[in-house]
């Protein structure tokens, strides 16, 4: 069966700004062996909104070895896109989603395939409230910057997570693993 991952960068104070991390070729490397491990990923429409900038990389690389190779795994990927706004989306092997979360992930986690990623903050928080997520992988960056969106906002319940490894990176940046830990009550 397939797992659903919870992958996403924040600031050491929890907060989610793609602004405000770091995105050297460590960072994309991480991140493309991560998608590379994935055939789908969730998004919600405004995470969808920023990352549709990776199109534009795949048609025009940077020369930067690392981040031209995250561009076109990344547009490679399936997209799966949350949205009450979004009448269509327009980026290669995109869709909107035509039913909701739990319906969404209970079936993509019943069928063939590597895992599935959730890309989002609202998406994380709902899926973590379905308890859905079977993996989280935080990346903690060395930054703290004091307000913005907090990741673990609305949280129904308290969830114990059990530390399954870590992985440390030059810049400082520092991935989190955790599964739910397991209640055998």
């Amino acid at each position: 069966m397939r797992k659903i991952i919870a992958a996403i960068n924040v600031t050491l104070d929890g907060f989610c700004d793609h602004t405000a991390g770091i995105a050297d070729d460590e960072t994309h490397q991480h991140y493309t062996e991560l998608l590379n491990s994935a055939d789908t990923i969730l998004f919600g429409r405004i995470t969808y909104q920023l990352m549709e900038y990776w199109p534009t990389v795949v048609k025009n690389p940077t020369g930067n070895k690392s981040m031209d190779e995250f561009a076109i795994t990344i547009d490679n990927l399936s997209k799966i896109v949350f949205s009450r706004t979004l009448q269509n989306v327009t980026w290669r092997n995109s869709r909107l989603a035509n039913r909701g979360i739990k319906e969404e992930l209970l079936s993509l986690k019943q069928q063939p395939g590597k895992n599935v990623l959730v890309g989002s903050p609202s998406l994380i928080v709902e899926s973590m409230n379905l308890n859905l997520i079977d993996e989280f992988q935080l990346s903690v960056h060395p930054v703290i910057i004091g307000s913005g969106l907090p990741l673990f906002k609305s949280i129904n319940n308290k969830i114990d997570l059990t530390l399954v490894r870590t992985k440390t990176f030059s810049n400082g940046v520092v991935t989190l693993y955790y599964e739910p830990t397991k209640n055998d009550n």
